[in-house]
């Protein structure tokens, strides 16, 4: 049966028009997105199998062009549809992050840092720049590394930091091989990076590690800072 043949109520378009996005399913909004099925199934069925092929809406959302378009029905034209909606989520975040606080908007970080280093597969170290309201000026991924690891140099945070007149940082970096729990390392990383930040008097206000699937660690609401 055809979405159009579906109870109004039903419908994915006319439900969130009615009630909001937030009253769809994860298939729901994902039918949305891809607005046509193919031979024998509909739009809302080809999310459903979409989703169980990748295993959930984070892994469909960072499968590489390869990955997706080996689906039948999906194409590059749709990975690039999809790599916008993300990079747009991304930006939305950005913004938000400049305009206000960031201890007004901890989820935005959180969800930024998510999109942003989340599906990579391999260790970057980030570095959110801060202003003296403790609003976002730039983020910049300022070491990369392999699957396991990457070297981060204390000489170049300092640099970055001041280069951009930052009162505070925020560092974070992703586990692409494993869960979000900081290594002995990233403990020490931390404690060195604070170190050298305070004899400039920029605050270290948080660490976040984010892993391939799961929510961010945070190094603060740990009491590692």
């Amino acid at each position: 049966m055809a979405i159009t043949d579906w109870p109004e109520c039903e419908r994915p378009r006319e439900k969130l028009l009615g009630s909001g996005a937030h009253a769809l399913t994860d298939s729901e909004l994902l039918a949305l997105f891809l607005r046509v099925g193919i031979r024998g199934q509909t739009a809302v069925d080809l999310a459903r199998n979409l989703l169980s092929r990748f295993g959930s809406l984070t892994r469909l959302c960072n499968a590489s062009a390869e990955e997706f378009s080996a689906v039948p029905g999906m194409g590059l034209a749709k990975y690039a549809q999809l790599q916008a909606v993300m990079e747009l989520a991304r930006r939305a975040l950005a913004e938000q992050m400049s305009e206000r606080s960031l201890f007004d908007s901890p989820t935005a970080v959180r969800d930024w840092l998510q999109l942003h280093l989340g599906h990579l597969p391999h260790e970057t170290f980030c570095i959110l720049l801060l202003d003296a309201r403790n609003r976002l000026i730039e983020a910049v991924d300022l070491f990369r590394g392999t699957l396991t690891q990457t070297s981060v140099y204390p000489r170049e945070v300092v640099k970055l930091a001041l280069e951009h007149n930052a009162a505070a940082v925020i560092l974070a970096h992703n586990h692409p091989s494993g869960a979000a729990e900081p290594s002995t390392a990233d403990e020490l990383l931390t404690r060195t990076l604070r170190n050298a930040l305070d004899l400039v008097d920029i605050r270290v206000l948080d660490h976040f590690i984010v892993p391939a699937h799961g929510r961010p660690l945070s190094f603060a609401e740990r009491g590692l800072l």
